[in-house]
């Protein structure tokens, strides 16, 4: 579903009694000078309490402080953590300290790091050697299997029926590991879900026989799922590499639509970057998919996996859609570590900054009270250029760099200072994601600041005495409030502001003066989904 900013326009006497909402008081968080001595000692303790706890984000607030005992402390502790994840042979939790290391300018024993490098070569699923390569269409196909979940009987009207769930995959490791998508895996791994429920596969080459499998990892922003079987699989798809795929690039998509097994589609790349979730892009195609389809390869004339179908429009035909192969390679290390992906973000809001029709860097916006970006120093106007010594010229190239690293990493960032014109350095510490980044904005600033992440809306308080009248000092373009005509040094007067828990909006009621629309008093709602692809 595309979650991109709605806009609720409704009249004047519309009430808010029919959501299932909450008010709570914003909280403002205060931005910590550190020249200040007292402030200084405090933020030393609260390195110390992390040590323990967090012993990377500890190291991380170390280093912008002038401390060098502190900073030893963390170093030591950090190393020790390090050490015992070698020792255990724990190459995820490795990973994550050797990477901020290097961030950090640590210097690591170049034998520890090739055996992470050895592990993440030769151990993650889809990252080794292929000797199961398929030859022809018909081995690919062979590669994929129907995927079922098994959710027992359901009664309608006292009648029992069969009740489950039915999806595609396909093998990407010679040890049985199948890639597939969350949703069709969910009620196995959501804690809401109470009833019963089994997953089995079906191999194209025996229809009859149901092979128990497991749940090994799954994400449930990107909807992708990896699995496992105790077999050998006969073929093993190869997976490609989709930045080079473009519109007309012909494709085709294998999978068991309705439960049809084994069946193949073809078609070409509609639409290469496509926004349809809170984070990447995704491909449009019009190769033919189905319910059932969901979670097979879409591939390339070389057979190799350019993309995981997840979703078609039933009533429209040739609106399908999959996820690109990139995203699936940037998380498989996190998926194979077990349970559920959990993505990491900054703290932050933005857009694409661009000069004429070049793309080149991510502009902040707004940044959130007491988060990552404020404490590395990030203002609003900077942009990023370079995250993790890679180039970034989107919010997607800043996006797809974070989805490769555990969070509680430290990385390296490069940015332009827009009040010196200059580029500059940082370190930024990955954070987990807030599901709810409007929520947190709402509990933590003001309104004058929030409007800018809920509604593209950067506001001036009017007066001291009604807090919340405010002008219209800048309107961000591509949100709500161009698409609504707003403009700079339009009157707007914020009424009530609520979150709806149930349908996941929060809503502002506000009465405004548009110098586009002459000036006209008119009463508006304003919604905003509580995450959408512009917060990092």
């Amino acid at each position: 579903m595309n979650k991109k900013i709605f806009i609720i326009f409704v009249a004047f006497f519309i009430l808010f009694s029919s959501c299932s909402s909450a008010k709570v008081e914003p909280k403002i968080n205060e931005k910590l000078n550190y020249t200040e001595e007292d402030i200084l000692q405090n933020e030393i303790s609260e390195i110390r309490k992390l040590i323990s706890v967090d012993p990377i984000k500890a190291l991380w607030r170390a280093s912008f402080i002038s401390d060098q005992q502190i900073k030893n402390e963390s170093i030591e502790n950090c190393f020790n953590q390090f050490e015992i994840a070698i020792n255990d042979k724990d190459y995820f939790e490795a990973q994550k300290y050797y990477t901020s290391f290097l961030a950090l300018g640590v210097k690591v024993e170049s034998s520890k790091e090739k055996l992470i490098a050895s592990f993440y070569a030769n151990d993650i699923p889809g990252f080794g050697k292929n000797s199961l390569e398929p030859k022809t269409i018909e081995d690919c196909v062979n590669a994929t299997v129907t995927i079922f979940v098994d959710k027992g009987l359901s009664i309608k009207n006292g009648i029992g029926f069969a009740d489950g769930v039915v999806g595609s995959g396909f093998f990407i490791d010679e040890r049985g590991y199948i890639v597939t998508n969350y949703h069709v895996i969910q009620d196995l791994v959501d804690p809401t879900y109470e009833g019963f429920s089994r997953l089995y596969i079906k191999l194209q080459e025996d229809l009859d026989t149901k092979i128990p499998a497991k749940v090994i990892g799954y994400d449930s922003i990107l909807d992708l799922a990896l699995i496992k079987a105790e077999l050998d699989p006969k073929f093993v798809l190869t997976l490609g590499s989709s930045d080079r795929l473009k519109v007309g690039t012909e494709i085709s998509a294998i999978g068991a639509p309705i439960g049809l097994d084994g069946t193949l589609t073809t078609g070409v790349i509609s639409t290469a970057e496509r926004k349809l979730n809170t984070l990447g892009t995704y491909f449009q195609v019009d190769a033919a998919i189905n319910s059932g389809n969901s979670g097979g390869p879409l591939i390339d004339k070389n057979h190799n996996v350019q993309a995981v179908v997840f979703a078609g429009i039933p009533s429209f035909q040739g609106l399908n859609f999959a996820i690109p192969v990139e995203y699936l390679k940037q998380i498989l290390p996190i998926m194979y570590k077990g349970d559920e992906v959990y993505h990491s973000w900054i703290g932050a809001y933005g857009h694409t900054k661009r000069n004429g029709k070049e793309k080149v860097g991510l502009e902040v916006q707004y940044i959130l009270p007491g988060g990552i970006a404020e404490k590395c120093g990030l203002k609003e106007n900077d942009v990023i250029v370079s995250v993790d010594s890679k180039p970034v010229k989107t919010i997607d190239d800043f996006q797809f760099i974070l989805m490769g690293h555990n969070v509680g990493t430290v990385l390296k960032c490069k940015y332009l200072c827009s009040s010196e014109n200059i580029e500059k350095e940082t370190l930024i510490y990955l954070e987990k994601r807030s599901k709810e980044p409007v929520v947190e904005i709402y509990k933590s600033d003001y309104y004058s600041k929030a409007f800018i992440p809920f509604f593209g809306l950067e506001l001036i308080p009017t007066s001291s005495s009604r807090k919340k009248s405010f002008m219209v000092k800048n309107v961000i373009r591509g949100t709500a409030a161009d698409e609504l005509g707003f403009s700079e040094n339009d009157k707007l007067e914020v009424g009530k502001v609520k979150l709806d828990n149930k349908n996941k909006f929060l809503i502002a009621q506000v009465s405004t003066q548009r110098k586009k629309k002459g000036f006209m008093d008119i009463s508006l709602m304003l919604s905003t989904p509580y995450d959408c692809p512009y917060y990092f």
